[in-house]
């Protein structure tokens, strides 16, 4: 299957310290790729330099076919390519509804309110909380409203930022299965984000461990799942 994106060789620092150091990797069309590692490791890095957030220093990043590395981050977004960031940066103050037209606020087509009640059948519970303030929200059904907002974008590729990060096991279990369903159903390619390796590992066809800024370690999930030595020393098993 033909890579959606590709990242070589690519190397980004924060003033003086590098994050990342010549990270290649690669997420084939509609695929779930896991990029693992602790805090720190660069993981988040990664995602920014891929969204024109953070310019790489070296490398290149190709987006089917196409580089991106000097294109701003809403030229990025409008090729298709959406970010769902760590810390639940909601509109707050907005009603869930108007969180969601925001998403697509680079479209131009009369879509946007069909968009908005398919995103409903996949969470269910914003429909419930249509009208009320995003900021009212608990912390599940904030990042859930997150995940739809980023994708009344209609990416191509979704970048997932820590999705289960001060989640209970029972929300997290809820939101992968919402992501397991949107790749099922709406053919999405996704990279994820993620400390907890056990469940990202179980949803992922394929994963990264990053260390320092740097790829230590990456193959099948279910192979690395099962690797005790990659288990003892990455996932903290």
């Amino acid at each position: 299957m033909a890579d959606m994106i590709q990242l070589a060789n690519v190397s980004a620092t924060y003033g003086r310290i590098e994050a990342l150091s010549d990270v290649s990797l690669r997420v084939p069309e509609q695929s779930i790729v896991a990029l693992l590692g602790a805090n720190g490791a660069g993981k988040s890095t990664t995602l920014n330099v891929i969204c024109g957030i953070v310019p790489p220093t070296k490398g290149d990043i190709v987006f089917l076919g196409r580089s991106i590395r000097r294109l701003g981050s809403d030229k990025i977004v409008g090729l298709g390519i959406s970010q769902v960031p760590e810390g639940r940066e909601i509109f707050r103050d907005m009603s869930v509804h108007e969180n969601l037209v925001i998403g697509a606020h680079l479209r131009t087509d009369a879509d946007v309110e069909r968009d908005i009640e398919v995103m409903t059948t996949y969470f269910p519970i914003l429909a419930k909380r249509f009208r009320q303030m995003a900021g009212t929200l608990s912390g599940g059904e904030q990042q859930m409203l997150l995940i739809a907002r980023a994708l009344m974008a209609r990416p191509k590729l979704l970048l997932l930022d820590e999705p289960s990060l001060g989640l209970s096991p029972l929300l997290v279990q809820q939101i992968f299965d919402i992501i397991v369903r949107l790749h099922r159903e709406e053919k999405l390619t996704l990279l994820i984000v993620e400390q907890n390796a056990a469940v990202a590992l179980a949803v992922s066809d394929y994963a990264y461990i990053l260390e320092n800024g740097e790829i230590v370690v990456e193959g099948r999930s279910a192979d690395l799942a099962h690797d005790d030595k990659v288990r003892s020393a990455y996932l903290g098993a």
